[in-house]
């Protein structure tokens, strides 16, 4: 039964949330709530995270003048509610559709996305630059960081903890606890302690004790210890306390009553101050309660009433579903295989592999700086580390990637899932940049397999290597090739032509490669299925080369140093000179929405292929020798 959101509907901006009384705020909670759930069944999205910062966003924006304050949302999972109260209430029907708005903040989408995030554990670096800013500039504004308890598991979170603890910067970082099992329980008792213990007095009176027994060293400690064991008893905050933070909490943040007084205490206070709230994923809608782990994202449209309901009916196989189904099948094999992954097991498509394979599996949190040399670790001891990771997410394990792993020359296999578009995440969540950041860097190897059975026997070839291989591929099912349960090799460094034809030849890296195949079919041009990006077949793009009046690069990466610009520094090297059309990403973000629409607008698609060859060469291969290059 659909209710009816009277108050929500008066909500244009956070001034009017200011404006409501306390009982009026409950009800802003209950209309939120009901209207995430009502919204997210016809979009899909997250929906568990979102639905846990009900009344934390509420609270924030009652009690913080925002956009005057800064909030800052780590990871940006969580920030539904946020963008309903700051004005994009009618626009959620468009949430992460093409032209719509985004899942996540957004600095040119709305003057209250005071930072850009969607990768985890910026959110405390981002505020404690604006609180220094503020400083500096003599402007007079809090600033808000939000970070969520895995965010924290990330060296970057305690890098900033470390830097804004020992300056005097205000600034507020909340910890958003959404595990109960790590926190004790929240009532009555640390609803009070925690009003008082972020008051003015408290405050004032701890501050003064310290400048009197300053002057009395075995006193002043004797009185730090009492304060730190006092918390001690009803809080695990002596860590923050530490780093140079206030640390108040952990209280209930789903109660407005607590979550109110106390973020007002804390806005009056200067320096810099850490309040641990716990909330729980799906607060409010059982199902999602349940099971966070399900209900932390719907792909689609379903009931709230019913909940998700899986498919009746198998759909094709996806090539996060050929991965797992290859590891654990590999670890069958070899018991050196050890599979690692920064938090991510369900996204990778491990869970069998931990179930079968438990004393193997590593989750070592949102950490992908760990991850890497972890597995560079475990590589020195003859062990075989797969890395299953998101492409954009090893960007950020970049520099171990490079100095623990390719300068040592280990054999560690990356497994990168969502290369290329991704769809309604958007660029920060796009894998345009691996074939391009990976070629460069020596003792690596890249893989593109073109189906889901190549893929399979790709993840087996890298694994059989002596150096670093990574395998990419994309979100999703592929052209639903049947998948050989028998693990075969791939000769390494070498591609294959897939179609004879004449004067074109196009050279295809990855799933691109089905695409390619139907605009030769209308153009009448060879095609290759490469497979690799690096080391690239140079003899074959020699051969094709020679054979053919122009080349077509295509693949689902940037353009800028991908296996485009691979094949144009071979054909150099080989001193060939031959017209080549190079096909990719453009340099820009590609915005969020359905990846067929938006693999078509960059003119990855069968049409945008065919399209952009006939503009650059002409549409009869016959015409091709005497097209203007």
């Amino acid at each position: 039964m659909l209710m009816k959101h009277s108050l929500l509907q008066t909500i244009h901006s956070p001034a009017d949330v200011r404006r409501l009384s306390r009982g009026e705020l409950d009800q802003l909670a209950i209309e939120l709530r009901d209207f995430l759930l009502q919204t997210i069944s016809q979009t899909g999205g997250h929906l568990g995270s979102n639905l846990g910062t009900v009344e934390l966003t509420v609270a924030l924006h009652h009690v913080f003048n925002t956009p005057h304050d800064r909030l800052v949302w780590d990871v940006g999972h969580q920030t539904y509610p946020h963008k309903i109260l700051t004005g994009r209430r009618e626009r959620m029907g468009t949430l992460r559709q093409l032209g719509g708005i985004s899942g996540f903040p957004r600095r040119d989408e709305s003057e209250y996305d005071a930072f850009g995030t969607a990768h985890s554990s910026t959110s405390i670096s981002a505020a404690h630059g604006m609180a220094v800013a503020s400083k500096l500039k003599g402007e007079a504004r809090k600033t808000v960081a939000i970070i969520g308890d895995g965010a924290m598991s990330a060296g970057m979170a305690f890098e900033a903890l470390n830097n804004a603890g020992v300056s005097s910067a205000d600034m507020l970082v909340i910890l958003n606890d959404n595990d109960m099992s790590i926190s004790p329980p929240v009532g009555a008792l640390n609803r009070y302690l925690a009003r008082l213990m972020s008051g003015k007095f408290y405050a004032t009176a701890r501050d003064t004790a310290k400048s009197v027994l300053k002057n009395a060293p075995p006193l002043f400690e004797l009185a730090r210890r009492f304060e730190e064991h006092a918390k001690g008893m009803v809080v695990p905050g002596t860590i923050f306390e530490e780093f140079g933070f206030n640390y108040v909490g952990p209280i209930d943040g789903h109660d407005l009553e607590s979550l109110i007084p106390t973020l007002e205490n804390l806005r009056d206070l200067k320096g810099p101050q850490f309040l641990h709230v716990v909330t729980r994923k799906g607060y409010g809608y059982k199902l999602a309660e349940a099971d966070p782990v399900q209900y932390h994202a719907a792909s689609g449209k379903f009931d709230p009433a019913v909940g998700f309901v899986k498919a009746s009916a198998p759909g094709k196989t996806t090539f996060t579903q050929v991965f797992g189904q290859w590891l654990c099948d590999m670890a069958e094999k070899d018991e050196r295989l050890v599979g690692i992954t920064p938090a991510m097991r369900e996204g990778s498509g491990m869970v069998e592999f931990e179930k079968r394979f438990p004393k193997r599996y590593f989750d070592v949190g949102i950490a992908e700086q760990h991850a890497v040399t972890f597995a560079a670790g475990l590589a020195c001891e003859g062990l075989k580390p797969v890395v299953a990771i998101y492409s954009t997410f090893l960007q950020r394990g970049y520099d171990q990637l490079l100095h623990d792993v390719a300068i040592q020359n280990l054999p560690v296999v990356f497994a990168l899932d969502r290369a290329g578009i991704v769809g309604a995440d958007g660029a920060t969540h796009a894998g345009a940049y691996d074939i391009a950041y990976l070629r460069c860097v020596p003792n690596v190897s890249v893989m593109t397999p073109a189906d889901e059975n190549e893929c399979r026997q790709s993840l087996y070839t890298a694994f059989m290597q002596d150096h670093p291989v990574a395998v990419r591929y994309p979100r999703g099912s592929g052209a639903g090739m049947v998948i050989q349960k028998e693990m075969t090799p791939i000769p390494f460094g070498k591609g294959e032509v897939r179609r004879q034809g004449q004067r074109i030849a196009i050279l295809a890296f990855g799933t691109v490669l089905y695409p390619a195949l139907a605009a030769a079919e209308k153009l009448g041009a060879t095609v290759a299925n490469m497979r690799f990006a690096k080391p690239l077949d140079a003899d074959l793009v020699a051969e094709l080369a020679r054979s053919h009046d122009a080349i077509v690069t295509v693949e689902e990466g940037c353009t800028m140093g991908g296996a485009g610009s691979a094949v144009l520094e071979a054909l150099a090297a080989a001193g060939i000179t031959v017209p080549v059309l190079v096909l990719g990403l453009p340099d820009t973000f590609v915005e969020h929405g359905d990846p067929g629409k938006l693999l078509a607008m960059c003119g990855l698609d069968a049409a945008g292929i065919e399209q952009a060859i006939v503009k650059r060469f002409g549409g009869k291969p016959a015409l091709v020798r005497a097209a203007s290059f």
